[in-house]
């Protein structure tokens, strides 16, 4: 008689998890706002900090490296540097998203949205 009820069980457990998902997408959001790599270049010369997110906060430059004849130089090191820390940002970022697939049972290589 009330056969097509069975299924609304089911959504509620859909639903659930869902909202659990989302929880867990933001807590690991906020977690990648507050992990740091650090990019360098020049063995170390010079080293860029950014977030998992990519956003750089800060930048240390041995001041060795300041000479006025190898202005160019010293550019190229601070870009490379920098262009280091996103790369291994974007590495971070894309680990914990496995990672959270992989605790969600979710399938592997699934993209999330962001």
């Amino acid at each position: 008689m009330l056969k097509g009820l069975g299924g609304i069980g089911d959504m509620a457990k859909m639903m659930k998890q869902a909202q659990e998902l989302q929880g867990k997408m933001a807590e690991v959001q906020e977690s990648l706002n507050t992990m740091t790599v650090q990019g360098e270049s020049g063995a170390g010369l010079v080293k860029a900090t950014a977030t998992a997110k990519g956003e750089l906060t800060a930048l240390d430059i041995d001041p060795s490296i300041f000479n006025q004849d190898e202005k160019e130089v010293v550019e190229d090191l601070i870009l490379a540097a920098i262009k280091d820390a996103q790369s291994k940002a974007q590495d971070k970022h894309n680990e914990e998203m496995q990672r959270m697939t992989e605790e969600l049972g979710l399938p592997a290589g699934m993209k999330m949205p962001f």
